[in-house]
């Protein structure tokens, strides 16, 4: 900080919240005014050295703790944002942009939102149009769309759950401690039992016995996350009813796919408190294996824990998550990398989240890059589904998380990586040449003739 005029105004602000503070009594504590305190806040003035020593002194804080370390990122992600062609007729600065990042870091995230939510109405809207365009009838609204683009808006965080789970956390960090839990405070009892009662189910509330079944067949990660789950869903109907009611989903389909993903992330949460969680991640340099061995967890509840390391002030590498099958169907997908993936399945099948089939079970790093230039780290592994006892059917399918490769040397599996592999989001719009693995051709070109000379390639097309 040595050396520079510092505006620290939303993390002063920030700092004063959390100490329950009013900018009275933190003026008292300071020897200044109240009014300074507020110009200091709205960076009107800056933090001055000999003010920053007082709060140290005064507060017992490390100075360094008021720096903000992710603005750079902020930064960078809003000059992405800025780039889009609807912002193409005004003209902002770098400098402006660091400025925004670094002395309003609300409103930046804010922007950054508005963005990710503009860029989804804006797919949907080219959708639409298409289907008009080939003579289809507009059906009804797509539920699985509208809530994964409100998770994508929150960039899969939410605080306040993570609070709530935390709280608990240290009290039901055991099967047998959630069961004592649901006892005492719901009186329900806690019972694994075998697929004859549960009928193919993982878990069943069984409301008139005041029982809750789990199935034995599922391992003691499943076990532990259900139960997770069932008290999210006596305990946290609440605070989740608000934050479905401040979303913009218009039918009930979507709002209840949000709410169930909401009970996954607050029992995730209990399982992988937020702080503890962040701080060994980024300790284990992001392990997926070792974060599965510290908090007794499987590799998918992992990846997908990954994904909402995004609060405010605490944030850590922003990962996208991808789970598909075979086929290449996406079941779930959760955006926090700005990844621009096709929307509905169709991904580059030299993408390792379709090769790791090859290898069952064994962890795939793989550096990518797209044909704008853009590159990231994808971390893949297979995973399954149901089985559990002889001739239960079972379904295997593949996770993979990807960051950018700007965190490469935050991540364990950094090393070694190689060159990047060229992948692009979907076939059509792939403008590589000489792809050996395309499916059709890229929009807009133009099929090369082959009469004289058979290229070996699919579809091979003009570059002109």
């Amino acid at each position: 900080m040595a050396g520079k005029t510092l505006y620290l105004g939303p993390r002063l602000k920030k700092l004063r919240r959390e100490l329950g503070l009013t900018q009275a009594n933190m003026a008292s504590d300071l020897d200044i005014s109240a009014s300074y305190i507020a110009l200091m806040e709205r960076n009107q003035r800056p933090v001055t050295a000999e003010m920053l020593l007082k709060l140290a002194t005064t507060y017992r804080i490390d100075v360094a703790s008021l720096a903000d370390e992710d603005a750079d990122e902020t930064a960078a992600r809003l000059a992405g944002a800025l780039k889009d062609p609807i912002f193409a007729d005004i003209a902002i600065e770098p400098l402006d942009i660091e400025d925004i990042a670094t002395s309003y870091p609300g409103m930046a995230e804010a922007l950054l939102r508005l963005h990710t939510a503009f860029g989804e109405e804006q797919l949907a809207l080219a959708e639409r149009r298409e289907e008009s365009a080939n003579g289809g009838e507009q059906g009804p609204s797509d539920p699985v769309a509208e809530a994964r683009a409100f998770l994508a808006a929150r960039r899969n965080c939410f605080p306040e759950l993570d609070d709530s789970a935390s709280a608990l956390a240290p009290k039901l960090d055991s099967f047998a401690a959630m069961g004592d839990h649901l006892l005492e405070n719901h009186q329900l009892d806690l019972r694994l039992t075998d697929d004859g009662i549960l009928r193919g189910a993982s878990r069943w509330h069984d409301y008139h016995r005041r029982r809750v079944y789990i199935s034995e067949r599922i391992d003691q990660a499943g076990r532990r996350f259900q139960a997770a789950l069932q008290i999210a869903i006596l305990e946290q109907e609440a605070p989740i009813a608000q934050i479905v009611s401040e979303s913009r989903i218009m039918g009930e389909d979507g709002k209840r796919l949000v709410r169930r993903a909401l009970q996954s992330y607050w029992a995730a949460a209990l399982l992988m408190p937020y702080r503890k969680f962040a701080k060994a991640a980024a300790e284990m340099r992001y392990d997926v294996e070792a974060l599965c061995s510290r908090f007794a967890v499987s590799f998918e509840q992992v990846a997908h824990r990954l994904t909402t390391l995004q609060r405010p002030g605490e944030e850590g590498v922003p990962f996208f998550f991808l789970r598909v099958d075979r086929a290449g169907n996406v079941s779930k997908r959760l955006d926090g990398a700005g990844f621009p993936f096709a929307r509905h399945g169709g991904g580059c099948p030299l993408w390792n989240v379709h090769t790791v089939f090859d290898n069952p079970g064994q962890i795939d790093a793989q550096l990518i890059a797209l044909p704008d230039g853009e590159r990231f780290v994808s971390i893949a592994r297979t995973v399954r589904g149901g089985g559990g006892a002889y001739g239960a059917p079972s379904v295997r399918r593949a996770v993979a998380i990807a960051c950018s490769a700007a965190h490469l040397d935050r991540l364990v599996y950094g090393e070694g990586l190689g060159e990047p592999a060229p992948i692009g989001v979907a076939c059509r719009l792939c403008h590589r040449p000489k792809c050996i693995a395309r499916s059709a051709p890229p929009m807009g070109r133009d099929i090369v003739p082959a009469r004289f000379r058979e290229s070996g390639v699919p579809f091979d097309f003009s570059m002109e």
